[in-house]
């Protein structure tokens, strides 16, 4: 039973943290433009916000299983496969950067509009006052964020699992659900228990650590 289980947290750290990296790497720019074109704001286009806005709240209202089922030509496409942990990461990746855009956004509209019109009376760019005053500013919250946003992609990994992507979903379907073998159950669900607060944790002690470098 362990080594079945370690298997399947590999896989699912795998496909949580590949997601995560991914939706970091595009979620933040995403939430940023929102942020910086909404109204009232230094660099505010109604059009780009609306179109965003309409991306976003569109793919986020859609149920993950769903999600996952309508995108698999677009993940056969780009790895090659449709089932598996390295093909369940291109859905994962689909549904959580919305979330953490919003997320981003809601972090940066918290910055107090002061040290934005502080950062223009000296001459700044708007390239400047995005990554020198506003994500610094608001990395704190922007990390709170991307710790929820993980805390989803188990989530989602675990259904992902349930329908082919391997991880401690698949474990559950397969030695619980199909087999009945109720130590593999409770061994899955604790692991899963564990792995969220490990996360929640961390990313908490990050942003916390952060937060009092910033005020010092």
């Amino acid at each position: 039973m362990l080594h079945d289980l370690l298997n399947a947290l590999e896989e699912t750290l795998f496909m949580v943290f590949s997601a995560g990296l991914i939706t970091w790497i595009t979620g933040l720019p995403l939430g940023t433009v929102l942020s910086v074109t909404g109204e009232g704001k230094f660099l505010e286009n109604a059009l780009v916000h609306r179109v965003l806005r309409l991306l976003i709240n569109t793919t986020r209202s859609v149920p993950y299983m769903v999600l996952m089922i309508a995108v698999i030509p677009f993940t056969r496409f780009v790895v090659g496969v449709n089932e598996g942990s390295v093909a369940a990461v291109v859905p994962l990746t689909l549904a959580a950067i919305p979330h953490f855009a919003q997320f981003s956004e809601k972090a940066l509209n918290r910055v107090p509009a002061g040290l934005i019109e502080a950062a223009k009376a000296v001459g700044a760019s708007s390239f400047q006052i995005i990554y020198k005053i506003l994500i610094p500013e608001a990395l704190s919250n922007i990390i709170k964020g991307l710790t929820v946003t993980l805390v989803h992609l188990i989530g989602y990994s675990s259904i992902a699992g349930a329908i082919g992507a391997g991880g401690l979903g698949g474990l559950i379907i397969e030695k619980g659900h199909l087999d009945f073998h109720l130590d593999y159950v409770l061994a899955t669900v604790v692991t899963l228990i564990a792995l969220v607060h490990i996360i929640q944790s961390c990313g908490d002690y990050i942003a916390n650590g952060n937060m009092r470098q910033n005020n010092t």
